[in-house]
């Protein structure tokens, strides 16, 4: 049996191998050997009497008694973090390591760029952003703060909301000159459309509210991808008609590369919320990032 001072260690230990998935660049992050590694890792295996890791030539997977250790360690360690946190001086410098997950598309073009004047202004926040094409699980605890569209279905986590974003329909002006422009839902089946297969979205379906009823229209789709950047730049191309946030569109609207459709239609809300878990709301680093962030969206227009 470990002692209470070494739990936190190895839990810690653990959380960074299934973040990487290798013992070999988990070793790196510490500092230590590859066999070093190992040898922790076997040394927690023996002490539980489980094995928590299957090994192949590549990567690490987690058994099942790997991935019930692995959620219970990263809420365990969640909240080791907030209390002491909350019980050093919330007026001193926020400090300690934030980890930030956005949509690969956004998280490139509006949160990246963000990054360096927040961390000259807290320069002991150590700050880790991933992207990702699908966003984490809610009840991962893999994350301190997720940048996320819509409203999360959740009532365990905090969602402050930091800026409008509609869907729009959007096409470039050479293929509205070849194919014509639509003027209601019910023609989209007679276009080429490029749908974006991401999240929990039923793909190839397009809904819609306007005139006073509810649409739904099963496209018939010329291309898909699950990156939105790539959807843009084939509508760019000329290829089709792309359903897109507008903070991902708007410059492309403002140049006329890209020419809203169907303008009377509503789609579903994209709206943009920093999304985190309610025990992380004290935080001072937490606070420092989000506050931050809605700041710059609360001056900013879309796309820019």
């Amino acid at each position: 049996m470990s002692t209470p001072s070494t739990a936190p260690s190895e839990m810690a230990f653990f959380s960074l191998l299934a973040r990487w998935a290798s013992l070999s660049a988990t070793a790196r992050e510490l500092g230590i050997s590859t066999a070093a590694a190992s040898k922790r890792l076997a040394q927690m295996e023996s002490r539980l009497g489980v094995q928590l890791v299957s090994r192949t030539t590549r990567r690490l997977h987690l058994t099942a008694e790997g991935n019930t250790y692995l959620r219970h360690a990263r809420r365990i360690l969640a909240e080791i973090d907030a209390m002491e946190q909350l019980v050093s001086d919330m007026q001193a410098e926020p400090q300690g390591l934030l980890r930030v997950n956005a949509t690969l598309g956004f998280g490139r073009s509006h949160i990246a760029p963000l990054v360096p004047a927040f961390v000259r202004r807290h320069p002991q926040i150590q700050l880790q952003l991933q992207l990702s094409v699908q966003p984490p699980p809610l009840a991962d605890d893999g994350f301190d703060v997720c940048i996320r569209f819509g409203e999360p279905p959740d009532a365990r986590v905090i969602a402050r909301r930091l800026a409008p974003n509609r869907r729009l329909l959007c096409a470039a002006p050479a293929y509205l000159a070849r194919r014509g422009t639509p003027t209601r839902p019910a023609e989209l089946p007679q276009h080429d459309c490029i749908d974006i297969r991401q999240g929990d979205d039923a793909h190839g379906v397009w809904r819609f509210n306007g005139h006073r009823k509810q649409e739904t229209v099963r496209l018939r789709n010329h291309l898909s991808t699950n990156d939105g950047e790539i959807a843009v730049n084939w509508a760019l191309a000329g290829m089709g008609i792309v359903m897109r946030a507008e903070w991902d569109i708007a410059r492309y609207l403002r140049s006329g590369r890209l020419v809203q459709v169907l303008r009377d239609y509503d789609t579903p809300p994209a709206d943009i919320h920093a999304v985190y878990p309610q025990r992380h709301a004290a935080t001072a680093r937490v606070k420092a990032f989000v506050d931050f962030v809605a700041q710059h969206f609360n001056g900013s227009a879309p796309g820019i």
